[in-house]
């Protein structure tokens, strides 16, 4: 392992709790390490953050949802990564996508029963059960559904960024969030 610090770029502080979630349920001690992973508010602002960080000593590395991808490309091009990269050229540079989103990931790797125990546990299937009875969301899939809950509310993501990935398998963790931690040890 490098001496330099690594800074793992996220879109939101749900990504943060997730990865630091499973750091921990992994028995990785981040800040030790030197590892911090940074909340950007979104994916807009990751050109600014490589820029930045790019003329540092720091190692970058990131995690992004499949739609912000373009996003992270360009920045990662700015920023004088390499350009027209692949997604493979991007996880040879440490930046990983989520198919869809994090709470897709989270919720194909627990299954849907066991996401709505989650909810169930935190007192909250009533609310999650009154939107499945919206006209819009009764005949949607119950992935769609839970995807739709973490987001209805502001804080839900973040909240249930961390008690997803505790109640993951490990063995089970879905393979953009192991790869990028993954990624930060090999450092």
């Amino acid at each position: 392992m490098s001496d330099r610090s690594v800074v793992v770029l996220v879109e939101g502080a749900s990504d943060q709790a997730a990865l630091e979630t499973l750091a921990k349920r992994r028995g990785r001690d981040l800040k030790a390490e030197g590892v911090s992973i940074v909340a950007m508010g979104g994916s807009s602002p990751v050109g600014d953050f490589l820029e930045r960080f790019s003329k540092t000593d720091l190692i970058l590395a990131g995690l992004c949802d499949e739609g912000e991808v373009g996003d992270f490309q360009r920045g990662l091009e700015r920023a004088g990564f390499g350009a027209d990269l692949s997604m493979a050229d991007m996880e040879s540079l440490g930046f990983f996508v989520c198919k869809v989103d994090l709470e897709d990931e989270l919720i194909r790797g627990l299954g849907s029963d066991a996401v709505q125990d989650v909810i169930e546990n935190e007192g909250e299937l009533r609310s999650f059960r009154a939107l499945q009875n919206m006209p819009h969301w009764r005949q949607g899939p119950v992935d769609a559904q839970l995807r739709r809950f973490m987001g209805s509310q502001s804080g839900r993501k973040l909240r249930y960024g961390g008690l997803l990935v505790d109640a993951l398998d490990l063995s089970n963790v879905p393979r953009p969030l192991d790869s990028v931690l993954a990624w930060t040890s090999r450092r």
